[in-house]
């Protein structure tokens, strides 16, 4: 399992983030194929979903680079 943020457990009773789920946020933690890293210091992650349409989804993870802060497919990703 994942540490996240209060904001994250928030945001993961919305229904379109509802389905989002943790072994798919673990293999973008563990295996981008994409990362940046935000002036705040927080990293992006990437990683294409199979199982959902082989839609990317986006993984915002705190400086500690452990803590999940945001998670939702991004629509805009090109690979």
């Amino acid at each position: 399992m994942f540490k996240t943020t209060e904001y994250f457990k928030f945001t993961k009773q919305r229904p379109d983030r509802a389905l989002i789920k943790d072994e798919w946020i673990e293999q973008v933690i563990n295996h981008p194929i994409h990362e940046e890293m935000q002036s705040d210091n927080r990293i992006r992650r990437w990683a294409k979903i199979q199982e959902n349409e082989n839609r990317y989804l986006r993984i915002v993870l705190l400086e500690d680079g452990e803590t999940v802060h945001n998670a939702f497919f991004d629509r805009r990703f090109k690979e």
